[in-house]
């Protein structure tokens, strides 16, 4: 694994957004990384579902089930393995999938926003999709290259995939990750340029399985004491709860934070 520690807010700066123009696109300047925020750069890429406990494997088809059945009517937007997948993960339910997004701001936001954490270092991880098509087995590679894609969506994977035991049995012995773009159930899906990644077992750690793959990654680690200043300027460039999660959940969350003490409170 590859750490870069970002020494000021500047130095931040640099490390996410000065990347060579990229040759797939024409020599436009658009990264190939999806990210994630994590608060403390202590923890893993366990899944919600990973974290339940030992029984987790026997509970997610109840839970799926469950979530299916008992659902109002009309809130689950389709009869796709995925988009059920996609709203259980988007509301809540325990889950194989991870979130991520394809704006490194919105992953900074995520670093930054528990306050409780706020003693601890904070870390973005940023994986390269391309690196991580490489890996694919043959069929879904070929599934991204003849839709001129480096992401899956939900009708890809429903063609491809239609349960998780296929997902699971397909190369036990070669484990991969897929990445997919959620249906965009909402503006605050829609807002935080909302990827979801997948493991093909739900027993595998994503953390782990990096660590045979390093080039596929890297983690930016942003010092404890950072956290206000990129909090107060994030605020400024409207990345705040307002904005990523729209409707008043989302705007009591910030006006508490903006208002609330500040480091030498």
């Amino acid at each position: 694994m590859s750490d870069i520690r970002a020494e000021n807010w500047m130095d931040l700066h640099k490390v996410l957004y000065d990347l060579p123009p990229n040759e797939d696109t024409h020599r436009r300047y658009r990264s190939n990384y999806v990210y994630r925020g994590m608060a403390d750069s202590s923890w893993g890429l366990e899944t919600s579902l990973y974290r339940m406990g030992s029984a987790f494997e026997s509970v997610e088809g109840p839970l799926l089930r469950s979530f299916k059945k008992y659902a109002e009517t009309g809130s689950i937007p389709g009869e796709s393995l995925w988009i059920r997948l996609s709203v259980a993960q988007h509301h809540g339910l325990p889950t194989r999938l991870l979130d991520w997004t394809l704006a490194p701001k919105v992953a900074l936001h995520f670093a930054t926003a528990e306050e409780s954490f706020y003693d601890k270092d904070a870390a973005i991880w940023r994986i390269n999709i391309l690196e991580v098509k490489k890996l694919l087995p043959d069929k879904l590679k070929e599934v991204l290259d003849n839709s001129c894609a480096d992401l899956f969506s939900v009708e890809m994977l429903e063609d491809n995939i239609r349960t998780l035991n296929k997902l699971d049995t397909w190369r036990p012995d070669e484990p991969f990750i897929l990445f997919f773009e959620p249906p965009s159930l909402d503006a605050r899906i829609i807002n935080q340029g909302a990827i979801l990644s997948v493991m093909s077992d739900a027993k595998l750690i994503l953390s782990e399985f990096l660590k045979e793959h390093s080039t596929l990654y890297d983690r930016i680690i942003i010092p404890k004491e950072l956290k206000w200043e990129i909090r107060d300027k994030l605020d400024q460039d409207n990345v705040t709860e307002r904005m990523l999660f729209p409707g008043l959940d989302g705007l009591s969350r910030w006006l508490k934070r903006y208002y609330g003490p500040g480091p030498n409170a």
